[in-house]
Protein backbone atom coordinates (compact mmCIF):
# COMPACT_ATOMS: atom_id res chain seq x y z
CA UNK A 1 0.00 0.00 0.00
CA UNK A 2 1.63 2.87 -0.79
CA UNK A 3 2.10 6.17 1.17
CA UNK A 4 -1.07 8.08 -0.41
CA UNK A 5 -3.34 5.34 0.22
CA UNK A 6 -2.08 4.45 3.40
CA UNK A 7 -2.64 8.38 4.57
CA UNK A 8 -5.85 8.52 3.13
CA UNK A 9 -7.01 5.48 4.89
CA UNK A 10 -5.52 7.26 8.10
CA UNK A 11 -7.68 9.97 7.65
CA UNK A 12 -10.94 7.79 7.15
CA UNK A 13 -10.24 5.61 10.14
CA UNK A 14 -9.46 9.00 12.55
CA UNK A 15 -12.24 11.27 11.85
CA UNK A 16 -14.35 9.19 14.53
CA UNK A 17 -11.54 10.47 16.81
CA UNK A 18 -11.52 13.91 15.38
CA UNK A 19 -15.61 14.04 15.71
CA UNK A 20 -14.94 13.17 19.52
CA UNK A 21 -12.68 15.40 20.03
CA UNK A 22 -14.55 18.43 18.28
CA UNK A 23 -16.87 17.59 20.91
CA UNK A 24 -14.67 17.22 24.14
CA UNK A 25 -13.50 20.66 23.02
CA UNK A 26 -16.84 22.23 22.81
CA UNK A 27 -18.28 20.84 25.56
CA UNK A 28 -14.70 22.01 27.34
CA UNK A 29 -14.81 24.98 29.86
CA UNK A 30 -11.60 25.73 28.66
CA UNK A 31 -9.31 25.28 26.04
CA UNK A 32 -5.87 24.73 26.77
CA UNK A 33 -2.78 23.13 24.66
CA UNK A 34 -2.44 20.41 27.64
CA UNK A 35 -6.02 18.79 27.37
CA UNK A 36 -6.00 19.20 23.57
CA UNK A 37 -2.19 16.90 23.59
CA UNK A 38 -4.12 14.51 26.28
CA UNK A 39 -7.01 13.91 23.90
CA UNK A 40 -4.81 13.69 20.46
CA UNK A 41 -1.91 11.47 22.78
CA UNK A 42 -5.15 9.10 23.66
CA UNK A 43 -6.79 9.05 20.46
CA UNK A 44 -3.35 8.26 18.58
CA UNK A 45 -2.26 5.52 20.51
CA UNK A 46 -5.78 3.74 20.58
CA UNK A 47 -5.90 4.54 16.72
CA UNK A 48 -2.06 3.29 16.53
CA UNK A 49 -3.30 0.10 18.73
CA UNK A 50 -6.36 -1.58 17.36
CA UNK A 51 -5.02 -2.10 13.60
CA UNK A 52 -2.66 -4.73 15.69
CA UNK A 53 -4.84 -6.20 17.22
CA UNK A 54 -7.04 -6.72 13.79
CA UNK A 55 -3.77 -7.37 12.10
CA UNK A 56 -2.85 -10.34 14.04
CA UNK A 57 -6.77 -11.51 13.79
CA UNK A 58 -5.98 -11.32 10.21
CA UNK A 59 -2.59 -12.72 10.01
CA UNK A 60 -3.99 -15.87 11.84
CA UNK A 61 -6.83 -16.36 9.25
CA UNK A 62 -4.81 -15.42 6.26
CA UNK A 63 -4.24 -18.69 4.73
CA UNK A 64 -7.69 -19.41 4.61
CA UNK A 65 -8.96 -16.70 2.91
CA UNK A 66 -5.99 -15.66 0.23
CA UNK A 67 -8.08 -16.64 -2.50
CA UNK A 68 -10.31 -13.99 -1.52
CA UNK A 69 -9.01 -11.74 0.48
CA UNK A 70 -9.27 -8.82 -1.65
CA UNK A 71 -12.88 -9.18 -1.41
CA UNK A 72 -12.56 -9.70 2.61
CA UNK A 73 -10.66 -5.90 2.92
CA UNK A 74 -13.15 -4.90 0.17
CA UNK A 75 -16.36 -5.76 2.61
CA UNK A 76 -14.85 -5.13 5.85
CA UNK A 77 -13.26 -1.32 4.49
CA UNK A 78 -17.16 -1.13 2.85
CA UNK A 79 -18.85 -1.84 6.15
CA UNK A 80 -16.85 0.78 7.82
CA UNK A 81 -17.41 3.57 5.52
CA UNK A 82 -20.80 2.82 5.50
CA UNK A 83 -21.38 2.84 9.04
CA UNK A 84 -19.42 6.37 9.11
CA UNK A 85 -21.59 7.69 7.06
CA UNK A 86 -24.64 6.06 8.46
CA UNK A 87 -23.62 7.56 11.86
CA UNK A 88 -22.67 10.94 10.12
CA UNK A 89 -26.69 10.98 9.06
CA UNK A 90 -28.12 9.91 12.30
CA UNK A 91 -28.66 12.69 15.07
CA UNK A 92 -26.56 13.24 17.52
CA UNK A 93 -26.16 10.92 20.57
CA UNK A 94 -26.93 12.35 24.38
CA UNK A 95 -22.79 11.37 25.08
CA UNK A 96 -22.38 14.17 23.02
CA UNK A 97 -24.17 16.93 24.60
CA UNK A 98 -23.91 15.86 27.46
CA UNK A 99 -23.36 18.67 30.29
CA UNK A 100 -19.48 20.11 30.93
CA UNK A 101 -18.12 18.05 32.96
CA UNK A 102 -13.89 16.93 33.10
CA UNK A 103 -14.20 15.74 29.97
CA UNK A 104 -10.32 15.11 29.93
CA UNK A 105 -10.01 12.65 32.87
CA UNK A 106 -7.69 9.40 31.37
CA UNK A 107 -10.59 7.11 32.08
CA UNK A 108 -13.24 9.30 29.97
CA UNK A 109 -10.28 9.81 27.03
CA UNK A 110 -9.68 5.89 27.27
CA UNK A 111 -12.93 4.80 26.69
CA UNK A 112 -13.91 7.47 24.47
CA UNK A 113 -10.63 6.62 22.49
CA UNK A 114 -11.75 2.60 22.14
CA UNK A 115 -14.48 3.30 21.20
CA UNK A 116 -13.89 5.39 17.79
CA UNK A 117 -11.12 2.62 17.16
CA UNK A 118 -13.15 -0.41 17.05
CA UNK A 119 -13.49 0.93 13.09
CA UNK A 120 -9.49 0.59 12.72
CA UNK A 121 -9.43 -3.47 14.38
CA UNK A 122 -11.55 -4.46 11.02
CA UNK A 123 -8.87 -2.41 8.78
CA UNK A 124 -6.42 -4.05 10.54
CA UNK A 125 -7.37 -7.53 9.23
CA UNK A 126 -7.31 -5.80 5.73
CA UNK A 127 -4.20 -4.68 6.34
CA UNK A 128 -3.08 -8.25 7.02
CA UNK A 129 -4.77 -9.68 4.23
CA UNK A 130 -3.34 -8.03 1.42
CA UNK A 131 0.16 -7.85 3.40
CA UNK A 132 0.93 -4.38 4.80
CA UNK A 133 3.60 -3.44 6.85
CA UNK A 134 2.19 -3.41 10.02
CA UNK A 135 4.03 -0.97 11.96
CA UNK A 136 4.31 1.60 9.24
CA UNK A 137 0.33 1.44 8.95
CA UNK A 138 0.05 1.98 12.62
CA UNK A 139 2.62 4.82 12.92
CA UNK A 140 0.54 6.15 10.04
CA UNK A 141 -2.76 5.72 11.55
CA UNK A 142 -1.16 6.95 15.29
CA UNK A 143 0.39 9.87 13.98
CA UNK A 144 -2.57 11.23 11.61
CA UNK A 145 -5.32 10.67 14.35
CA UNK A 146 -2.91 12.32 17.36
CA UNK A 147 -2.76 15.67 14.87
CA UNK A 148 -6.59 15.13 13.66
CA UNK A 149 -7.71 14.82 17.55
CA UNK A 150 -5.53 17.70 19.08
CA UNK A 151 -6.58 19.98 16.07
CA UNK A 152 -10.48 18.56 16.69
CA UNK A 153 -9.84 19.96 20.52
CA UNK A 154 -8.35 23.42 19.84
CA UNK A 155 -11.49 24.02 17.12
CA UNK A 156 -14.39 22.34 19.00
CA UNK A 157 -15.33 25.11 20.94
CA UNK A 158 -16.18 27.48 17.06
CA UNK A 159 -16.80 24.46 14.90
CA UNK A 160 -19.09 22.47 17.13
CA UNK A 161 -20.56 19.16 16.12
CA UNK A 162 -21.33 19.88 12.30
CA UNK A 163 -17.98 19.67 11.13
CA UNK A 164 -17.36 16.36 13.02
CA UNK A 165 -20.92 15.21 11.31
CA UNK A 166 -19.62 16.10 7.52
CA UNK A 167 -16.07 14.97 8.44
CA UNK A 168 -17.60 11.22 9.42
CA UNK A 169 -19.62 11.27 6.16
CA UNK A 170 -16.03 12.20 4.13
CA UNK A 171 -14.19 9.31 6.13
CA UNK A 172 -16.50 6.58 5.03
CA UNK A 173 -16.81 7.79 1.73
CA UNK A 174 -13.26 7.73 2.08
CA UNK A 175 -12.71 4.17 3.45
CA UNK A 176 -15.22 2.83 0.27
CA UNK A 177 -13.31 3.96 -2.04
CA UNK A 178 -9.70 2.25 -0.78
CA UNK A 179 -11.78 -1.49 -0.31
CA UNK A 180 -12.94 -0.72 -4.29
CA UNK A 181 -9.45 0.67 -5.10
CA UNK A 182 -8.01 -2.81 -3.67
CA UNK A 183 -10.75 -4.87 -5.29
CA UNK A 184 -10.19 -3.57 -8.52
CA UNK A 185 -6.51 -4.05 -8.56
CA UNK A 186 -7.05 -7.58 -7.65
CA UNK A 187 -9.64 -8.38 -9.91
CA UNK A 188 -8.00 -7.02 -12.96
CA UNK A 189 -4.57 -8.45 -11.83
Amino acid sequence: MSFPVLLVLALGLAVDAFAAAIAKGAAARQHRLRDALKVGATFGACEALTPAIGWLLGTALSRYIASYDHWVAFILLAAVGLHLIKESLSPADEAEEEAPRNHFSPLKLFLTGMATSIDATAVGVSLAVIKVNLFYACVVIGVVSFGMSTIGVMIGKKAGALLGRKAEAVGGVALIAIGAGILIEHLSA
